[in-house]
């Protein structure tokens, strides 16, 4: 198929762009580079300078591709900024986004998939999560994707639009080509691996005295490349709706912290902080439903295994990308 990717140039659109390309489809990435990093885009696949300020400016580039399908990556993500700056996640992630999806329909296009999130459960009344959960998120950023997921479901329900939205849970590692950087850097792994790079002497725990085994928090892992594979998968005509994407297991913060240094072969202090607000002691996903109805089968559903790629890239791009 022919796909338009935003924030393709992104740590999780740079490698479903990979992952595409490689699957034989044709793509075209639309990023302003503000989060992401030209050097991260494929470069089998075709670029566009995103201006999504300028009118106009995403519906030309639509218009350019003549796309088949669109994945829509691009959002700001950082829950503590959106509860500093609601107005910024708004603007961005359902503004910017609506016309995305007035493109879509101007253009054609029959497949829209989706990058969301579990925040827009907020904290969940039961784990393993599953999509028929209340929503009740608890920040802007959960309500901006929760606002998108109910503009999608308003655009099927009067244009036909076609769409699949993935409530992501940890997305980590790497292939050997794209990892994961990014500017502000919120991500447990990429933090914790930190210190074996010798970037920092310790990492920080935020919250020890949680109802959890160890007293910290527990959190789904994914790997980067299942969580690509499910969105190629969801390119297959007919298939709709909202699904988790998750491994359904869960790993605590001194769990991941022990596996990079097993995985390193470097001891990695760690110091405990307070709790930070909202930070719920357990969430963990059931991909059930993806795994049934779209064919989905991780394929490193292991912690070591998804610590070891994101390991090897970094020590082979120790200080990210270059631009």
């Amino acid at each position: 198929m022919n796909v338009f990717v935003t924030g393709g140039a992104g740590y999780i659109g740079s490698v479903c762009t990979e992952e595409l390309l490689n699957a034989g489809h044709t793509v075209t990435v639309y990023d302003n580079l503000s989060e992401g990093h030209r050097s991260a885009v494929d470069p089998r696949a075709r670029f566009i300078l995103g201006r999504p300020e300028e009118a106009g400016d995403i519906l030309q580039a639509v218009q350019s591709a003549k796309p088949e399908a669109i994945l829509h990556f691009a959002a700001h993500a950082l829950v503590g900024e959106s509860m500093t700056n609601p107005g910024k996640y708004f603007h961005n992630n359902v503004a910017n986004g609506l016309k995305l999806l007035d493109a879509a329909v101007e253009t054609g296009v029959n497949k829209f998939v989706f990058s969301s999130t579990c925040a827009t459960y907020g904290p969940p009344d039961r784990v393993p999560m599953t999509e028929d959960l209340p929503q009740r998120p608890i920040n802007p950023y959960g309500e901006s994707k929760l606002m998108f997921e109910r503009m999608l479901s308003w655009f099927q329900q009067v244009h036909g639009l076609e769409f699949v939205a993935f409530r992501y849970f940890n997305a980590a590692g790497a292939t050997e080509r794209f990892g994961e950087h990014h500017r502000v850097e919120t991500h447990l792994i990429p933090n914790v691996l930190k210190v074996p790079l010798g970037q920092a002497t310790q990492c920080e725990i935020f919250g020890t005295d949680y109802p959890t085994p160890d007293g910290t928090c527990i959190r789904d892992y994914i790997h980067i490349v299942d969580l690509a594979q499910a969105h190629i998968l969801a390119l297959q005509p007919g298939k709709q709706g909202f699904f988790n994407l998750g491994n359904g297991d869960g790993y605590s913060v001194r769990q991941v912290i022990e596996t990079c240094e097993q995985v390193s072969g470097q001891s990695i202090p760690a110091i405990a902080r307070p709790r930070r607000a909202g930070d719920p002691p357990k969430l963990v996903a059931s991909a059930e439903k993806a795994v049934r109805e779209l064919g989905w089968k991780p394929q490193y559903p292991k912690l070591e295994d998804i610590i070891r790629t994101a390991w090897a890239w970094h020590r082979k791009h120790p200080a990210g990308y270059p631009d």
